[in-house]
């Protein structure tokens, strides 16, 4: 099983919800959060002082899904969600040893 952590834009987030669903993803765990990556924000003027905003809103989407719906994830959000520029997200694939569902004490897939 693996655990995929998207980072997205928060205008995108029906976008990813969407390839989710359609995908088979069982569930989703969705976190607002703040960060920045490569562009370090970016500088505004308010009444007449510029800023640095390097704190950028941000959405991080969780899924555990079987490894092969997991590609079809990946290569539907790069896709769909590609903008070309700096803050389009990340997303993060780990390994899951297990999964225990707390209703049933099933296991593994059959806990999805």
């Amino acid at each position: 099983m693996k655990k995929l952590e998207i980072v997205i834009r928060p205008e995108k987030l029906e976008e990813l919800k969407e390839i989710l669903e359609g995908s088979n993803a069982n569930g989703l765990m969705i976190t607002h959060i703040m960060g920045y990556g490569n562009q370090k924000g970016y500088k505004q003027i308010y009444r007449g002082n510029e800023t640095t905003v390097n704190l950028l809103p941000k959405i991080k989407v969780e899924s555990v899904v079987t490894p092969e719906v997991a590609e079809v994830v990946i290569e539907k959000v790069l896709k769909a969600l590609n903008t070309g520029n700096y803050g389009d997200g990340k997303i993060f694939v780990y390994d899951v040893a297990d999964v225990v569902r707390v209703r049933t004490g099933e296991r593994g897939v059959e806990a999805l």
